[in-house]
């Protein structure tokens, strides 16, 4: 099916961006922190938790990575007024990590100390292995600094993220594990879902095994199947771990975890730029291009639902 995906990346730009837009509505909860406060409470209602992205990572001076970091403050008061069950997650470079290490470091401790202030919680977005070395950096930076209300992401797609966890592992991190969606060199990264897939259960073996809260964030069900049985054999209470997928995506599979009483966090983005995210996610990965679009075929032509992507 890569031909097939690809292709289908390649018509993107040719697609009207109203098509996109009603394709990509139901994986963005909209373009103001209205939108994503409403589907928030909806989660809320269906035993659900969330994770809030502001969508900016194309900024350009340090004005517009400020305003960022104020939307986020924007975002706890919101969150705390509104009584909801959600965190946030930073992208750095959404922060200024392009344009400068401190004035990122700037922001996201300015953000962290917001959010430590109402009780809630920062989890630190990993992005291409460009800025890999810095996320680790200024994530132990500022678990140093005294914030332990901040979080980090591995992607088991990276060949490095087994050392990563295991020097990490002294901070007892909570740690969100990913498969990673960029297409990386294949001298650091692993190419073939088996090894993906490999190396994802070795990460959350090696999280678990340190008493590091995980976050299982997958939409594929033999991964979800493995989550379930490790945390089953070490006799995890609910605290202790969570899964986590993405609005809109695989629905069933997430309601299926709640039913089964396990934690679940959906992570929820908004913003002005949601037609360069869409573009952008679906360019990264021509596999979620083509989960979407059978999955949007599934919505409208009864008996496909596109459900053997993950």
């Amino acid at each position: 099916m890569s031909l097939v995906d690809s292709a289908i990346v390649r018509l993107l730009p040719a697609v009207p961006k109203p098509v996109v837009r009603r394709i990509s509505e139901r994986y963005i909860a909209g373009e103001d922190l209205d939108d994503a406060l409403r589907v928030v409470r909806r989660l809320n209602g269906e035993g659900k938790l969330a994770t809030i992205d502001v969508l900016g990572e194309e900024i350009a001076n340090a004005d517009e990575a400020r305003a960022i970091a104020a939307a986020y403050r924007e975002t706890f008061e919101a969150i705390e007024r509104g009584r909801l069950d959600s965190n946030v997650s930073v992208k750095l470079t959404a922060l200024g990590l392009k344009l400068g290490y401190d004035l990122c470091r700037e922001n996201l401790e300015a953000v962290v100390r917001h959010a430590a202030a109402r009780g809630n919680f920062v989890r630190i977005d990993m992005e291409d292995s460009s800025t890999t070395d810095d996320a680790l950096r200024l994530y132990r930076e500022v678990r140093a600094a005294g914030h332990d209300n901040v979080g980090i992401v591995v992607q088991a797609r990276l060949k490095r993220t087994l050392a990563d966890v295991r020097e990490l592992a002294e901070l007892r991190p909570n740690v969100r594990l990913c498969k990673g969606i960029y297409v990386e060199p294949p001298e650091i990264a692993y190419r073939d879902y088996d090894s993906v897939r490999a190396s994802f259960v070795q990460a959350l073996e090696e999280l678990l095994g340190a008493g590091c809260y995980a976050a299982i964030a997958t939409h594929d069900e033999w991964l979800v199947e493995q989550g379930q049985r490790l945390v089953a054999d070490r006799r995890l209470g609910r605290d202790q771990y969570e899964f986590q997928m993405l609005l809109g995506v695989r629905p069933a599979m997430g309601d299926a975890l709640v039913r089964g009483g396990h934690r679940l966090r959906i992570y929820t983005p908004f913003g002005r730029q949601w037609y360069a995210y869409s573009l952008r996610r679906l360019q990264e990965n021509p596999k979620i291009a083509g989960y979407i679009a059978a999955d949007t075929v599934g919505r409208l032509l009864p008996g496909r639902n596109g459900s053997g992507r993950d």
